[in-house]
């Protein structure tokens, strides 16, 4: 796989583990609120007395009540009524007396919470026949607390609790031998969300291991993309060394009063686009296109390339090694013309710029024609200024250079 697509898949890998992780983590949680739910009704309680002190009829009605859980979800009213020992308000005793009037009709029993379960409280109250049973909340931090009491087993009978302060109140009145009317009905439905630890912890578990997916696929993926950043590193500096070496093989050449390159229909230089003139010192590539000296090292360092024909000259000077081969561009047709002009300096070349090999022939670019093939290969140092001559045998059509 190549580095780029690797780097592709991986940066891919870690940004979809992140949403999967978020979608999932997300889900869970759906799943846990929905799951976990506790559903409650209030209870609209409207009490009616006579004020003792103004004779007067009075009516309180307030949404303070809560059903209990395993309650009947209806209506009832009837005398309120307290348990008849002082000391037993709480109602745990089974054998527990209620003051309940003469003919009095429905009752309603008025009990403290604590001591025993609310399920006991309200069914030793059921047990003689109240109609609806009324607990009001004792020792809560907040004095209107009111909780949803479980009491399964208890019966068709009507439960509800009461904040500490109306109840209090209540009992203030019954105390005084006030008769007290209560009547219940249906409040509001509240549907109350929650998550058990169960559920925080499992997907707590959950989150911290898809975070750690994601965190092993970020670190894998710096740490190719810096591996892959190095070796780039390296390859360029060893293909900028190579460079190097294959410019300072190259032939370079001072342009000479009366040479073909200073004549007007001469090809100007590819790079500065601009013709050469005597004294000029140009560099001439294994290609047989030659430029300016300072114009074309830069070029050459920078993209080893010719800037005509793109022939790399590494793969011409044979500097190639298997480190550089597959970021270097292929060019057989270059190579292979850069091969036969090393191959005509020895077996010659034909005077019309063709180069034989074997029953083959190629023929080169007006350029390679123009310049002549064998000064490339000549030895900078021994051969830069020495005239290049080819003779043609007309006998044998062999072609003969002479320096």
């Amino acid at each position: 796989m190549a580095p780029g697509s690797l780097v592709a898949a991986c940066r891919s890998l870690a940004l979809s583990t992140w949403l999967l992780s978020f979608c999932f983590v997300h889900l869970l949680c759906l799943d846990f609120t929905v799951a976990e739910r506790e559903e409650w009704y209030t209870a609209f309680v409207n009490i009616t007395y006579v004020d003792p002190a103004t004779s007067e009829l009075r009516t309180e009605k307030t949404e303070c009540g809560r059903y209990g859980e395993h309650s009947p979800k209806r209506d009832a009213k009837g005398l309120v009524v307290l348990p008849a020992s002082p000391h037993d308000r709480q109602a745990c005793d089974p054998n527990t007396r209620y003051s309940v009037p003469g003919q009095a009709g429905p009752w309603i029993a008025l009990i403290a919470r604590g001591n025993c379960t609310c399920k006991d409280k309200i069914r030793h109250a059921a047990a003689h026949n109240a109609s609806a049973v009324v607990i009001f909340n004792v020792g809560s931090a907040n004095a209107n607390d009111t909780i949803t009491m479980p009491h399964a087993g208890t019966g068709e009978v009507v439960a509800i609790m009461i904040p500490e302060p109306k109840g209090r109140e209540v009992v203030s009145l019954l105390e005084r031998n006030v008769t007290v009317t209560m009547t219940i009905t249906i409040g509001t439905r509240n549907l109350q969300k929650y998550v058990s630890r169960t559920s925080v912890v499992f997907v707590s578990i959950s989150f911290i291991v898809l975070m750690i997916i994601s965190l092993a696929w970020l670190v894998f993926y710096y740490i190719q993309r810096f591996r892959y950043a190095n070796a780039r590193d390296r390859n360029q500096r060893r293909l900028g060394d190579a460079a190097k070496k294959a410019i300072s093989k190259l032939q370079v050449r001072t342009i000479r009063k009366g040479d073909q390159e200073t004549e007007a229909d001469f090809d100007n230089c590819a790079v500065c686009i601009e013709g050469y003139k005597a004294n000029d010192v140009v560099r001439v590539l294994p290609c047989r296109h030659l430029f300016h000296k300072s114009c074309v090292d830069p070029w050459l360092l920078d993209h080893r390339t010719c800037p005509m024909c793109k022939m790399n000259i590494l793969k011409a000077l044979g500097i190639l090694n298997a480190d550089c081969l597959d970021d270097l561009p292929l060019d057989y047709d270059l190579a292979l013309v850069g091969a036969l002009a090393l191959e005509a300096m020895v077996s010659g070349a034909s005077s019309d710029g063709t180069l034989s090999e074997g029953g083959s022939s190629v023929v080169l670019d007006p350029g390679v024609r123009r310049v002549g093939l064998p000064q490339d290969y000549q030895d900078p140092d021994t051969l830069r200024d020495s005239p290049v001559t080819a003779t043609t045998d007309t006998h044998t059509g062999k072609t003969h250079v002479q320096l």
